[in-house]
């Protein structure tokens, strides 16, 4: 066997048996019954990949634990659904090797088909209650981003005090994080076909959600001089935190990121200008300023 060759066929075979300890240790970990059987076949299905690829090397790799350990945090943190499509997305399942490569040991065929088909149907239902709360994560987290983000700008243009912005902002985002809780319990009891969705939980993601984009955007008027500085700063996170609500959910859900990240981020510039302006005729026309 070729030294190339045999070094590709190990790297497949550590990463079936790392895969294999993830899905296991998931399942160990799962209390929903379904989700369990579902992790458990697919971690026999690794096992057996694994045991294929030995077949042919007559090694046995140890697994990347460093690796298995941190899909399972994320798993822990983010939900199932986000960790191991992430896992799996990460993986490059190239149809022209394992062609090739079954050109001489036919069962490495049945692997490709069990990856590509196979393990993504079995992802696809896992009951993930993350998930189920994602439109009281959106609610929190767009509302906070584009009321807050457009106040800040209006506020940072209107006056010239950062500490007078920060306080001012960050009383307006407490009180209307409790508010949209509230709202987010109400919409959830409206929300009968959701069994999984429980009320009392959306209104804690959806404040929590809220809240914690609040303390982000206000964070920058305290610790920065200008205004001018800080409103940068905010609109930089604001754009990262997009992102990052983005990114996550087109992993987890497998949805357009470009899509959602440019929908989201006009909507948010346009109230900032929106908001601008009005700090803008509140400061020139109403004479306005601190």
């Amino acid at each position: 066997m070729e030294k190339g060759k045999r070094k590709m066929y190990l790297a497949q075979q550590q990463a079936e048996i790392t895969e294999y300890h993830v899905y296991k240790r998931l399942a160990e970990l799962s209390k929903d019954e379904e989700n369990r059987n579902t992790l458990e076949k697919i971690a026999d299905d690794e096992m057996r990949h694994y045991h294929i690829w030995k077949n042919i090397t007559d090694e046995e790799p140890k697994p990347k634990m460093w690796k298995a350990n941190y899909y399972v945090w994320l798993a822990r943190i983010f939900g199932l659904s986000f960790a191991l499509k992430l896992m799996e997305n990460g993986e490059v399942h190239a149809q022209a090797f394992y062609k090739e490569v079954g050109k001489e040991y036919p069962d490495v065929e049945s692997i490709f088909s069990d990856e590509e088909d196979h393990e993504k149907e079995l992802l696809n239902i896992l009951n993930d209650k993350r998930l189920a709360y994602v439109g009281a994560v959106v609610l929190g987290l767009n509302d906070a981003l584009v009321e807050l983000t457009g106040t800040l700008v209006g506020l940072a243009f209107a006056f010239n005090d950062n500490m007078v912005i920060g306080v001012t902002g960050l009383i307006m985002g407490v009180a209307a994080a409790l508010s949209m809780a509230a709202s987010g319990y109400l919409a959830s009891q409206e929300q009968e076909e959701q069994e999984d969705v429980n009320p009392i939980t959306a209104a804690v993601y959806t404040g929590v959600s809220y809240l914690v984009t609040v303390v982000l955007l206000v964070f920058p008027y305290f610790v920065l001089s200008t205004a001018r500085s800080a409103t940068i700063l905010m609109l930089v996170i604001t754009i990262l935190i997009i992102a990052g609500y983005n990114y996550y959910i087109s992993v987890a859900k497998e949805v357009s990121f470009r899509k959602r990240f440019i929908s989201m981020t006009m909507i948010s510039v346009v109230v900032g200008v929106i908001t601008f302006l009005i700090g803008y005729f509140a400061k020139h026309f109403l004479g306005v300023s601190v």
